[in-house]
């Protein structure tokens, strides 16, 4: 019986070391591949996590320091996220409330560079088109048309569609292209949900160019 039993258990034995000597180095293969794939993913989430600490750090040190009104401390506190953390949200939104400061002190120039960072190097496509939105902003106060202009080029978020279509008519406006700027505005008010108050205000503006929405549901006039 014992000898039976023997013979079953090396049989098996044979069998299992046939099957190793098969596929072993390709299991073995598959798990190093699994494992390192799991280290390196908690080494990028370890990564990451980090990043975002650090950053928030340092945009904490922009919240403080435009509360205070210290623009040096502000200053450099963005170039460090830039420099170490540029792929972060909060250097996004510490490039934007640097602009905004820098608006509030009369320092344009800074403004724009702030803001053109944001526009162009940020991973927030939302983020990205309000530095867009702000940037042209600046530039209409510097009575530089064209460059605003140029901020509404490419493709932009759904719910910034109205902002820059409204804006963009704003521009023609000044520039006293009058049916552009009721082409811009009466896109606005089509992307604009019924019963929002911006765009009652875009309806102003119509109204003012001589073509005011016709019915609540209606369209402007002139406009197909």
């Amino acid at each position: 019986m014992a000898t039976h039993l023997d013979l079953e258990e090396q049989e098996q034995l044979d069998q299992l070391k046939h099957f190793w000597n098969t596929w072993g180095t390709l299991i073995s293969s598959v798990l190093i591949l699994v494992a390192g794939g799991l280290v390196a993913w908690n080494g990028y989430q370890y990564w990451q996590n980090r990043q975002a600490g650090q950053a928030a750090a340092l945009y904490d040190a922009v919240e403080v320091a435009a509360r205070s009104g210290d623009q040096a401390r502000m200053s450099q506190a963005f170039a460090d996220m830039k420099a170490k953390y540029g792929g972060t949200t909060q250097a996004s939104q510490a490039g934007l409330a640097l602009a905004k400061a820098k608006i509030e002190a009369g320092d344009a120039d800074a403004a724009k560079e702030a803001l053109t960072w944001v526009a162009s190097q940020s991973g927030d496509d939302g983020l990205k088109a309000l530095a867009r939105v702000r940037l042209a902003g600046v530039l209409m106060d510097q009575k530089n048309y064209d460059d605003a202009l140029k901020q509404w080029s490419g493709s932009v978020p759904l719910e910034f569609e109205a902002v820059f279509a409204d804006r963009k008519g704003d521009i023609y406006l000044l520039q006293d292209k009058r049916a552009d700027a009721i082409s811009e505005y009466a896109k606005a008010w089509k992307s604009l949900e019924e019963g929002v108050e911006y765009r009652r205000l875009v309806e102003v503006k119509l109204g003012a160019l001589g073509a005011p929405v016709q019915g609540s549901a209606g369209s402007a006039e002139g406009v197909k």
